[in-house]
């Protein structure tokens, strides 16, 4: 099978009256000329193909540099602006607005918050880009969800619990008391 793909057979034809080694030394000069411009414009073409997949790759190096460069997350509302997103806002009105933001890095939503201190109680505007607009009232439902859950499940005070602890010992005192009172008198 090497012997095959080695071996080839090239079929020359020259129209000449007579023929010499001058003019089969031309002719074969000429193919073989013809053959190697051939093959450096296969080359060329490869090194343009070569060529222009390298610099896609570099274009597509260069955007995702840029996306890792743009901000995520909480930002100010200039950064959000300079993406070139449309803005939509919300109200809200929530002393503990800063827990809203382990739920908006959850969704991957860049928010801006601006608080209005005009108003009492302070009202908390939080700008995002419009088309975030379904993730954003997702994860203010979970936000919502968050905050009614924790306000139901208060934790008792320190000085609740320290006085329940102190009436649980005063008890069990007693108890031991008795239980010694009536052993010794038992015996």
């Amino acid at each position: 099978m090497q012997d095959e793909v080695n071996e080839k057979i090239i079929a020359l034809c020259v129209q000449t009256t007579r023929m010499s080694t001058g003019v089969l030394k031309a002719s074969m000069r000429k193919f073989l000329d013809g053959m190697s411009r051939q093959k450096q414009k296969r080359v060329q073409v490869k090194q343009a193909v070569k060529t222009g997949k390298a610099q896609e790759k570099g274009r597509e190096k260069e955007r995702k540099r840029q996306e890792m460069k743009k901000p995520h997350g909480k930002q100010t509302i200039k950064q959000l602006i300079a993406q070139g997103a449309q803005l939509t806002n919300i109200q809200i009105t929530d002393q503990n607005i800063k827990s809203f933001d382990r739920v908006a890095r959850k969704y991957g939503i860049d928010y801006s918050l601006k608080k209005d201190s005009h108003v009492e109680p302070p009202l908390y505007l939080v700008f995002f880009k419009s088309k975030d607009v379904d993730v954003m009232t997702a994860a203010f439902k979970e936000y919502a969800g968050v905050e009614l859950n924790q306000s139901k499940k208060k934790k008792p005070s320190v000085r609740k619990k320290l006085q329940k602890t102190q009436e649980r010992k005063a008890k069990h005192r007693q108890r031991v008391k008795t239980k010694q009172k009536v052993r010794g008198q038992e015996r």
